[in-house]
C-alpha cells in the first residue's frame, strides 16, 4: 500500500511542494531582519549627512557623522520601546500628525494634476466675483496740514481750489504743505487708496468728474484738493489677467474634494455608532 503510494505522482509533487516552500521559508527567515535588529543603511546615512550638511551650510566630519548614526539608533530604539508600551494610543498630538499625513496622502494626488485652459476658464466663469477687477481711481492731490493752518485751513482750501481751477496744470508739488504722501498716483484700487490716505478717500472722491479739482478732501493726515485723472470701472476678469489666482483657486477646490472623497470611501469600512453621554441635556430645535 505504502509503495504503492509512494508511486503516484501527485505524491511526488506534494513532496516537492512541501520541499520547495520549506526552503523558501527557510531563506526568507534568513534574509529578512529580526525584529530587534536595526539597520543604518548607506542611504539613510547620507540622508543624515544631507539634512546636517543644508542646516550647518558645511558637510559633518567623521565624528560627526558617527554621533549622527548614534542618535538615530537612540531614537528607533526608544521609538520601538515607546509602541510597544502603547505610548502612541490616546496622543492627541501623535492623532493630530497622523491626521495630517493621512490627507497629505489624499492630496497629493489633485496637487499632481495640471489643469488646462478650458478648465481655468470654466472655473473662472462660475465664480466670476472671486476674481472680478476692482474699480481703479488715478489722481492728484494737494495736501493742507491742520497743524499748519490752524482754523485757516478751510478758507486756504477755499483760496487753493480758486488757484488750481485756474489754472488746472498747475504743479501740486509746488502746492500745499509738505508731506510724505505721493502727490500722483497711477490707476490704483480703491482700497490701496484708502490704506495710503486712510480713511474712505478714494470713496469720497471717486464721484467726482475727471479732470476736476475738488475739495475739501478729508483723510487721516489731514484735508487734500484732489483731482481725478482716469478712473476704471470694476468689470470681470480675463484668464490671463488671473491666471495664477485661478489656477491656485482651482487647485484649492480639487484638494478639498480629493480630500472629501477619500474620506467617504474609507467612512464606508467603518460602523460609527455615537452614544449620548449620560446626564448630556440637548437643546431642542432644527440644526440651522
Amino acid at each position: 500500500m505504502i509503495r504503492r503510494l509512494l508511486k503516484e505522482p501527485l505524491v511526488h509533487f506534494l513532496a516537492l511542494a512541501l520541499a520547495i516552500f520549506a526552503l523558501y521559508g527557510a531563506l526568507d527567515r534568513n534574509a529578512a531582519p529580526a525584529g530587534d535588529d536595526i539597520v543604518v543603511t548607506g542611504a539613510k546615512i547620507e540622508q543624515l549627512a544631507g539634512l546636517f550638511a543644508k542646516t550647518r551650510q558645511r558637510p559633518p566630519t567623521s565624528s560627526e557623522v558617527k554621533g549622527l548614526i548614534d542618535d538615530h539608533v537612540k531614537e528607533e530604539i526608544l521609538y520601538r520601546e515607546a509602541l510597544a508600551l502603547g505610548l502612541d494610543k490616546d496622543d492627541t498630538v501623535i492623532r493630530r500628525r497622523l491626521r495630517l499625513k493621512m490627507e497629505f496622502l489624499s492630496q497629493a494626488q489633485a496637487e499632481a494634476a495640471t489643469p488646462s485652459d478650458a478648465e481655468l476658464e470654466a472655473y473662472l466663469k462660475g465664480n466670476p466675483d472671486r476674481f472680478r477687477i476692482e474699480p481703479r481711481l488715478a489722481l492728484r492731490q494737494i495736501f493742507l496740514s491742520p497743524a499748519r493752518r490752524g482754523e485757516a485751513i478751510e478758507q486756504d482750501v477755499a483760496s487753493l481750489l480758486e488757484a488750481v481751477r485756474a489754472s488746472p496744470d498747475a504743479d501740486p508739488t509746488t502746492l500745499g504743505d509738505p508731506t510724505i504722501l505721493p502727490t500722483e498716483l497711477p490707476l490704483t484700487r480703491k482700497a490701496a487708496i484708502d490704506q495710503i490716505f486712510g480713511g474712505s478717500f478714494a470713496k469720497a472722491v471717486a464721484a467726482a468728474d475727471p479732470a476736476t479739482w475738488v475739495g475739501p478732501v478729508k483723510s487721516s493726515f489731514g484735508l487734500h484738493v484732489v483731482r481725478i485723472n482716469e478712473s476704471e470701472a470694476g468689470r470681470p476678469a480675463r484668464l490671463n489677467e488671473v491666471r495664477d489666482a485661478v489656477a491656485q483657486a482651482w487647485a484649492n477646490e480639487k484638494r478639498l474634494q480629493a480630500e472629501e472623497a477619500h474620506f467617504a470611501e474609507r467612512l464606508k469600512r467603518y460602523r460609527v455608532r455615537i452614544e449620548t453621554q449620560v446626564g448630556t441635556t440637548v437643546a431642542p430645535g432644527r440644526d440651522p
